[in-house]
């Protein structure tokens, strides 16, 4: 029999993402991402003069258990490497068969989704969307605008997170500034 937990509760800033405790962060720098942005020389040249840090995510802390629902914000700030806007790693989720819901609270941005089949999604996340992502459907999201890209998610505490499938097979769908604009491509 697992732990009784005890209900509790947290303040989420809208405007910054931060969580009080109990929140773990997780800070995702440019070099974190290695081999993950498709312009390499433009990613190896921005690493060579800094390495900003791409995004936050305040986790809120509960049992990682079948039962629990885990959930956190990520704060993706606004940047590109050379046309490509700067993204969260992207994941499976280890237990496959498990869903996960976004809702953007401040910003633009989109919601990247694809099957280990190649079917692939996108959503463009601006405040009030909140979007489904199916079980199966691998996810990334990324900051198109000029501000902090905020957004709360909320998935099952024992799904996990399966990262290597993106590191070893890369993301179908990319979003490029393109004529000053965000255009999806794959």
């Amino acid at each position: 029999m697992t732990k009784l937990t005890f209900p509790f509760k947290v303040d989420i800033d809208f405007a910054t993402g931060h969580v009080t405790a109990p929140a773990k962060v997780l800070t995702r720098r440019l070099s974190d991402l290695q081999g993950l942005f498709m312009d390499s020389a433009a990613y190896e040249q921005m690493l060579s003069r800094e390495n900003p840090v791409l995004y936050d995510v305040y986790e809120i802390q509960v049992p990682e258990e079948a039962g629990h629902l885990a959930s956190c914000t990520t704060v993706i700030y606004p940047g590109k490497v050379g046309k490509e806007y700067f993204f969260t790693k992207g994941h499976f989720h280890t237990i496959e068969e498990t869903a996960e819901i976004y809702t953007c609270l401040r910003g633009e941005g989109y919601l990247l989704m694809m099957t280990r089949d190649g079917r692939s999604r996108a959503i463009k996340m601006t405040p009030g969307v909140s979007a489904y992502i199916p079980p199966y459907w691998a996810h990334r999201t990324l900051n198109c605008g000029g501000e902090p890209f905020v957004f709360y998610g909320v998935w099952p505490a024992d799904a996990g997170h399966d990262y290597a499938a993106i590191l070893d097979k890369g993301f179908k769908q990319r979003v490029m500034e393109v004529d000053g604009k965000p255009a999806v491509t794959e």
